[in-house]
C-alpha cells in the first residue's frame, strides 16, 4: 500500500522469523504468511533459504522469478539486508569469537578471510539490489571502537580518529559499488556499532568524504535506550534517512540501573524493546516528521519484544503501521478565512510605496 504521503507500508523485516520449519524456510512460505497478516512488503536478509545472492547478482531471470513469487501474494520486496555480513567488515579482536558464528565455517578463526568473505557478499548485494529494482539496502557498520565507548581508561583522541579512518577505508569501496548500482547503503544506527548515534554517523561521513550513498536506517527504539531525542534526529538527518524500522522500546530507570543495564537480561534491563504500542516511542510524531520531510520509503516492522511472542507482534504490527499512514494535507486548514488581498495591497499594509 502506498498513500499520497509517499510512505509505503505496512512491511515486515523477516530476519527474526526465518527458521528451518515451514512456512518460514522458503521465500514463498514467508510471502504467503506475511500477506495473510496484511503486509504489503517484506525486507529480507541475505540468507540462502530466501535468496541466492550470487545468482541475484548475476542472473536477471532469477531476479524476475523471485519477484514473481512475491507478486503472486501481492507482496513487494522492500530491501535486502546484510546486517550480519556488515558487522564482519569491522570486528574488534575482543569480539572475534562471538562474531565468528556469522560467517561460514571455512573462514572462522581467520579475521582477514572472514572480512573478505563479508565484503564480497556486500558487493554482490549491491548488484542484486540493482537487478531487483531496489533503491536502498540495510546493513551494520561493524565496530572497531565499541570497547572504548566509555572514556575510561583515558583514551588518546588519535584512537578515535584512527578507528574512523580505518572504518572509512574499509567501507569506501563498498559504498562506491552501491553508488555504481544506484542504491543507497543504509547503516542501522545501533548500539554495538561504531555508527550508533548522530555524532558517530557524522564522524563516519567525514571519513568517507560525505559519500552520497552513506545513508541511515532509522530505528527509534535504539534511541530510546540511549535517551537520545529521536524526533529531533529525524529533523537533523532526514536527508540521509532511506529506511525506517518501526520498533518500540521503553526506558524505565530505577535506583539500581540505568542506560548501561548492569549486565541484566533483556527482560530485566531498564531499556528494553517492546511490541508496537507497548513502549514509549511517539510514532505519531515520527510519521508526521518523516512525511513532512518527504520520506518516501517503507515503514517496516522489526519485532524484538522482550515479552510478547513474536508471532503476536507480527499479527498486530500490520494494522498498527497502517493506522499511522496518512495523506499529506494539500491545502491549509485556514484557507476558508483567506483575505484575498493583492500584492499591491500587501505593499500598502507594510507602508511600502
Amino acid at each position: 500500500m502506498s498513500n499520497s504521503s509517499g510512505i509505503n507500508g505496512p512491511a515486515i523485516f523477516v530476519a527474526q522469523y526465518i527458521s528451518d520449519e515451514a512456512p518460514f524456510n522458503t521465500l514463498e512460505g514467508i510471502a504467503e504468511w506475511a500477506a495473510r497478516l496484511g503486509y504489503k512488503g517484506i525486507q529480507i536478509p541475505v540468507d540462502e533459504r530466501l535468496i541466492n545472492i550470487q545468482r541475484a547478482a548475476d542472473d536477471l531471470s532469477y531476479c524476475s522469478a523471485l519477484l514473481d513469487t512475491l507478486k503472486r501474494y501481492d507482496i513487494q520486496l522492500t530491501e535486502l539486508s546484510t546486517h550480519l555480513q556488515g558487522q564482519l567488515i569491522a570486528v574488534h579482536p575482543a569480539y572475534d569469537i562471538l562474531f565468528d558464528g556469522f560467517a561460514p565455517q571455512d573462514v572462522r578463526g581467520d579475521p582477514p578471510r572472514r572480512e573478505a568473505w563479508a565484503r564480497n557478499i556486500l558487493f554482490m548485494a549491491a548488484k542484486a539490489s540493482k537487478n531487483l529494482g531496489l533503491k536502498a539496502h540495510a546493513t551494520f557498520s561493524g565496530a572497531l571502537l565499541w570497547p572504548y565507548l566509555y572514556p575510561w581508561p583515558q583514551r588518546p583522541q588519535s584512537l578515535v580518529e584512527k578507528g574512523f579512518e580505518e572504518l572509512g577505508t574499509r567501507w569506501k569501496p563498498i559504498l562506491d559499488a552501491f553508488d555504481e548500482a544506484g542504491v543507497d547503503l543504509c547503516y542501522e544506527i545501533h548500539p554495538g556499532e561504531d555508527l550508533h548515534d548522530g555524532v558517530s554517523f557524522e564522524r563516519f561521513l567525514n571519513a568517507v568524504n560525505g559519500h552520497r550513498r552513506a545513508c541511515i536506517l532509522y530505528d527509534p527504539s535504539h534511541f530510546i535506550l540511549q535517551q537520545l531525542d529521536y524526533l529531533r534526529f529525524v529533523d537533523i538527518y532526514h536527508e540521509r534517512i532511506r529506511i525506517f524500522h518501526v520498533k518500540d522500546a521503553e526506558f524505565v530507570p530505577n535506583g539500581r540501573q540505568g542506560v548501561y543495564g548492569g549486565y541484566d537480561s533483556w527482560t530485566e534491563r531498564a531499556g528494553r524493546f517492546r511490541a508496537l504500542g507497548d513502549g514509549q516511542v511517539q510514532f505519531k510524531g515520527i510519521f508526521t516528521r518523516l512525511i513532512q520531510h518527504g520520506y518516501c520509503g517503507w515503514a517496516v516492522l522489526e519485532s524484538e519484544c522482550a515479552f510478547k511472542d513474536k508471532m503476536v507482534c507480527a499479527e498486530e504490527g500490520a494494522a498498527f503501521i497502517a493506522s499511522h499512514l496518512f495523506p499529506l494535507a494539500k491545502t491549509s486548514f485556514d484557507d476558508f478565512a483567506g483575505s484575498g488581498i493583492s500584492d499591491d495591497q500587501v505593499s500598502r499594509i507594510l507602508g511600502i510605496s
